[in-house]
Formats: structure tokens, sequence, C-alpha cells
């Protein structure tokens, strides 16, 4: 099977999954979107209301945050792969349960093994702590690090600074850094020589305007 049949077939299997209680008062699942070829893929929490209705991640105002923030790292979602730790709605957007976890895990597994990211940027502290146990956002955010194949950069939450706005400058600056700590992720990975040329104008469009007005 291909990387976009076994994507389709997660999200199949995510649709009538009943591994944890979350199924029983979830509308739609949301199993994450975006191309299974993905350099980045952005792993949140879990659906909260919108999500649960439209059966699409970061959806509501968080979503449209997330969106402003990928554009100043010159990307958008077409370039990335966006899911959560859970992928149904937790009651009342209550934090998901260890059990909640441990039971989508499988899903979320197949997912990054599918996709194979060079970073996966975490969003909140549920995700960042699948990768980095015990680790404190505060001190961390925004410092990639590699973990097994690929690198992993915690952020928080895009709803964070929704809720603390003393948090958004922080969130800004974590994401301006991104399409550097790509380029380095690329290259300690060697994967420099298949970026194909729609990515690379995709992650450095600023650059790429700057050339071309020399001309």
């Amino acid at each position: 099977m291909s990387a976009e049949e076994i994507i389709s077939k997660i999200a199949e299997e995510v649709s009538v999954c009943t591994n944890c209680a979350l199924h029983e008062s979830r509308k739609k699942s949301v199993p994450g979107e975006g191309p299974a070829n993905a350099e980045i893929m952005f792993i949140g929490e879990g659906p909260g209301f919108h999500e649960n209705e439209q059966g699409r991640p970061f959806v509501g105002a968080a979503g449209k945050f997330l969106d402003q923030l990928l554009a100043q790292a010159g990307v958008t979602r077409a370039d990335v792969f966006i899911g959560n730790v859970v992928k149904c709605r937790p009651p009342g957007n209550r934090d998901p349960l260890p059990e909640e976890l441990a039971a989508c895990d499988i899903h979320l597994e197949a997912q990054i093994k599918a996709i194979n990211p060079s970073i996966i940027v975490t969003l909140g502290r549920f995700s960042m702590n699948k990768f980095i146990p015990g680790a404190k956002i505060s001190a961390i955010h925004g410092q990639m690090r590699r973990v097994g194949d690929r690198f992993v950069i915690p952020m928080f939450h895009p709803a964070a600074a929704l809720h603390q706005a003393a948090l958004k400058p922080a969130i800004l600056a974590d994401f301006a850094k991104l399409p550097n700590q790509l380029k380095e992720a690329r290259a300690a990975l060697g994967k420099n020589d298949v970026v194909d040329k729609k990515k690379e104008e995709a992650v450095q469009p600023a650059e790429k305007l700057k050339q071309l007005s020399l001309f």
C-alpha cells in the first residue's frame, strides 16, 4: 500500500474506532489531514467543539491562529499534516485521560510511520510528553531535538495564546524559526537532495521572491 492509501485506511479505522470511551460522545472523528508525504507533521491534543462537528482538525479560533502562524512560517495547510494525540473530542474539552491516549496511540503511530516526516511539531504538553516525557513546555518550547529518526519541536498550543495573551510573542517567535529548523533537519537527515522545488518554494517564499527581484 502507498502512504496515501495507508493514511486513508487509518482514517476509515478511526471513524469506527471503539478502543476507548470517547467514541460514545463523538459526532465525527478527527483523524487528521494533510499530504501523506508531508515534511512537517503537527500534533495537537484533541478535537474541540467545531472539530467534532466537522471532522477536521483545528477549524475553530485556535485553527485560525494556526493558519496565521503557518503563513508566517511560509507554509499552508496543504503543505503539512495536522492531527492530534486523540482523534475524538474529550467531553467538555477536558484533558485526554491516560487510557484514551494509550488507546489512540496505535492510530497516531501508524500515521507517523506512513508519513515519515522530517519534523514533528507538538502543540501542547500532551503531544510533547509523547516524545519528550516529563519535560516542561515553558522550558523547551521552540527547541528542536532529535528523537529517533526525526526531529521534534515542542510548541505551545495555539489556543494557549487565545487564553493567555502573554504567550503570543513566544508562539510567534517559535514559528518564525521553523523554516530554518526545517533546513537543519533536512541536512541532518540527508534529505536535501530529494526536496522537490514546490516544497522549497513553499518553505522559503521570501527568499525566493528576493532572488527573483534581482532579475
